[in-house]
């Protein structure tokens, strides 16, 4: 099945004429999202990182004019480990000029419906909503407007004492992920427009009621996420900025500092063009086609057999 779903992601991409391109996997340097934590590697005197995506080393792709483009390889990110995390993971990454984060939803979609009608001849039931919709639903508060304070209560009153003092984006991340995940419908889902303490790389705009919100969507199967993608920020000084506010982050948290890459940035000075990107979980995707709950299950030696 993972030969069979390899084959039709190549074939997908081959027949709308995205380049497949084969960037490093180690590199050195690697993100400074707080969050996400990178697997240091030695080579002699140099220290590097196994890549946790290879976002940066696209968009350099991109800047310099190759156009669509997809990697479909490994990545890798330090204390995954779980149910549905491995160190080392296969990941899809592509990019498309010129569309917006519809656009790209719309494609995502047409991927993973491909995927069931070719692989296991199923179909699937296919819903959009905005994150403020399902979170107010779920929670009844709006996480665009509420205040730091209103979230913290709500995180301690789900069980969550130590988060009394949490940022407003962990707080989101919490509540999110324990309460309103949990609560999404079967079928692939797609939540857009998230707060924009969360843009990440995606670029922000005023909704319909006048709130800050990113350019930004998830897309979810079965209530497990599976991507993420951006309209991407083309700003190369708001992005050293975004970059600089991660790394008072990890100071405050007593996390490595990880340097800004300063090709990336280079790169986005040229120019980067306007663009849309997603990442997406293979051995998930993967999981969800064979009807399994682990991804030891699809993978052929997961980390405690290596």
């Amino acid at each position: 099945m993972r030969a069979e779903l390899l084959a039709y992601l190549r074939t997908f991409f081959a027949e709308q004429s995205v380049l497949e391109v084969d960037p490093p996997s180690l590199a050195t340097t690697s993100v400074t999202d707080l969050n996400i934590a990178s697997i240091k590697a030695q080579m002699g005197r140099t220290s590097g990182y196994l890549q946790t995506s290879p976002e940066f080393f696209m968009k350099r792709m991109l800047a310099s004019g190759l156009g669509d483009i997809y990697y479909l390889g490994k990545a890798f990110r330090d204390a995954e480990q779980g149910s549905r995390h491995n160190p080392e993971f296969t990941l899809l990454e592509w990019y498309r000029v010129g569309c917006d984060e519809y656009q790209l939803m719309a494609e995502v979609e047409s991927l993973i419906c491909g995927a069931f009608n070719r692989l296991i001849n199923s179909k699937l039931i296919v819903a959009r909503t905005s994150y403020g919709d399902c979170f107010e639903k779920s929670l009844q508060l709006d996480p665009h407007t509420a205040s730091l304070e209103s979230l913290q209560i709500t995180a301690v009153n789900q069980g969550y004492k130590e988060w009394a003092n949490e940022t407003r984006a962990n707080c989101l991340d919490l509540l999110f992920s324990e309460v309103v995940e949990p609560s999404l419908p079967k079928g692939l889902l797609f939540i857009y427009d998230y707060p924009a303490c969360q843009a990440a790389l995606a670029q922000t705009y005023k909704d319909e009621k006048g709130r800050l919100v990113s350019r930004r969507f998830e897309a979810f199967l079965d209530a497990v996420e599976l991507a993420n993608g951006y309209f991407e920020l083309r700003d190369a000084q708001q992005q050293s900025q975004r970059f600089n506010e991660d790394i008072i982050l990890r100071k405050r948290a007593k996390k490595p500092v990880m340097a800004i890459d300063r090709n990336l940035d280079q790169a986005m000075q040229a120019g980067l063009p306007s663009c849309s990107g997603v990442a997406l979980g293979v051995d998930r995707l993967l999981m969800r086609l064979c009807g399994v709950s682990s991804i030891n299950e699809v993978l052929a030696f997961p980390w405690e057999r290596c």
